[in-house]
């Protein structure tokens, strides 16, 4: 048995030089990992915009969204985990491509293991400006109206330019490992798992890879990203690893 796990791709991203390519090397992971996977969890910002129109969805990705519809109805489960980037799906890929969609962290059972599952944005996060940002992005009344008063075009537009400002943003401040005691991650899988029997937690948000064994022998693992890394982790009913995909 094998689970697999992904994060952060951002496709569409403007920071990525040829956008084609890059979804193409995610079409092609799924090829791979279909080949033995029991399920695959995408946790989150697998797009760097997305946002759901009632008649409209972001162009460009109808390679990937087919793929994961093949891939779902082959009877492949596919979960698919909300991230800051890619809060806004409102059905379109429940029940047109067949995701199952978390937009909450879950914990899960998998092959007699305890796992809790998330993008990691707001974990442990006491950054005043982030969880007000966050907050606004989560409000059903800022995403209602953002839907109704503002244009598709526009709306896309406008998301794309503020993911390409934050990414920036981040690649100027760099996302160094910030030790332990100053990871939001870190301090929140140990501060939960001293009240939750968790065996893996498996997080992206952050584009660093870490392997963490807690005090309370849980594993903590935060798996990179899918646009410089090209991480991802595999859970093969015992252990879980972290490998870079290699075409």
């Amino acid at each position: 048995m094998k689970y697999y796990f992904l994060s952060d791709a951002h496709l569409g991203a403007r920071v990525i030089s040829d956008a084609t390519a890059h979804q193409q090397k995610l079409i092609d992971w799924l090829d791979m990992a279909k080949q033995d996977a029991d399920a695959i969890f995408l946790l989150g910002d697998i797009f760097d915009f997305w946002f759901e129109y009632r008649k409209t969805i972001p162009a460009g990705y109808d390679r990937l969204l087919q793929k994961l519809k093949e891939l779902t109805q082959s009877g492949l489960p596919i979960h698919f985990f909300t991230g800051n980037h890619d809060i806004w799906t409102f059905g379109f890929l429940e029940k047109k491509i067949g995701l199952i969609i978390h937009k909450e962290p879950a914990t899960i059972e998998l092959a007699g293991k305890r796992f809790f599952l998330a993008h990691g944005d707001g974990l442990g996060d006491k950054n005043f400006s982030f969880r007000f940002i966050r907050t606004v992005f989560h409000s059903r009344t800022c995403q209602f109206l953002f839907r109704t008063f503002i244009p598709s075009k526009l709306g896309f537009r406008f998301g794309l330019a503020w993911s390409e400002s934050n990414r920036l943003k981040h690649l100027k401040s760099g996302t160094e490992y910030k030790g332990e005691n100053k990871e939001p991650i870190v301090l929140f899988a140990k501060k939960h798992s001293r009240e939750n029997p968790i065996d893996f937690y498996i997080m992206g948000h952050r584009h660093i890879i870490l392997n963490l064994l807690l005090a309370t022998k849980s594993q903590l693992l935060i798996i990179g990203d899918f646009m410089e890394e090209f991480s991802y982790a595999v859970f093969d009913g015992t252990e879980v690893t972290i490998k870079n995909f290699m075409e």
